[in-house]
């Protein structure tokens, strides 16, 4: 197997369709084996339905788990990525909100003997298509900072749901992660840097897409937010001395 795809999915029915159609159609067009492993995180709509559907109508092997009740993005990652069998194993979101044939990039540097591709909206080479209210652009700027500061990496944008791993990066990484929540990318690239692995960033083209199912639009949950980055060296205290 050359490509493992772990798409996390929240009560993604009316979005599902058009990512794994989007997906399939390009992966059958690719001259390797792969795989689409989609993670319903506790999903109370009929998002397992609609996988259940797709799996019949595409040639590509689609794999779907469910669980109850919702774990959070973190999790439904972690998990997909443990269940990933490619030499390569990446996860996007299940929104779409980059294109799939910027994974080449991605493949590209794994290729050149990285660990770790990184997609990022803040590299050049990017193209943003359509932007986030200023607000959230604002708020993302002051976490990166704080966060970067705190954790010693220097990554413009740890956020962009669009990340590639060589198998055995992913193995380790993934099953040290702790942090079941959104804020786990950090967490997994501090994990990388402490342990050795090598990452690179590659650009993609991104566009905001309306009603994501994870918001952070109230003082509550940006302070969940920065209690769970806090949280990363507490929880790996062997590594953080390192």
């Amino acid at each position: 197997m050359r490509l493992s795809i772990v798409i996390p999915a929240f009560n993604e029915e009316d979005r599902i369709i058009r990512t794994l159609e989007e997906t399939a159609s390009y992966l059958e067009k690719q001259g390797y084996e792969s795989e689409v492993i989609v993670v319903s995180d506790g999903s109370t709509d009929g998002t397992m339905r609609a996988v259940l559907k797709m799996i019949g109508d595409s040639s590509v092997r689609v794999r779907v788990f469910e669980y109850h009740p919702n774990r959070g993005k973190g999790y439904a990652v972690r998990f997909g990525m443990l269940q990933g069998t490619g030499s390569i194993i990446m996860f996007m979101d299940a929104d779409y909100a980059v294109p799939i044939s910027d994974l080449e990039r991605g493949i590209r540097i794994i290729e050149s003997g990285c660990d770790l591709a990184i997609g990022s909206r803040a590299v050049d080479g990017s193209r943003v298509i359509a932007r986030q209210n200023i607000f959230r652009e604002l708020s993302a700027r002051f976490y990166t900072l704080v966060q970067n500061s705190y954790l010693g990496i220097s990554y413009p944008d740890t956020q962009c749901g669009f990340k590639l791993f060589r198998r055995q990066a992913a193995r380790e990484l993934f099953g040290r992660q702790r942090l079941e929540s959104v804020i786990f990318d950090p967490e997994i690239l501090w994990l990388a840097r402490k342990l050795g692995f090598r990452a690179a960033e590659f650009p993609v083209h991104w566009q905001h897409v309306a009603n994501s199912r994870i918001q952070y639009d109230t003082i509550g949950k940006s302070i969940f937010v920065f209690r769970e980055l806090f949280r990363i060296k507490r929880l790996h205290p062997a590594i953080g001395k390192r």
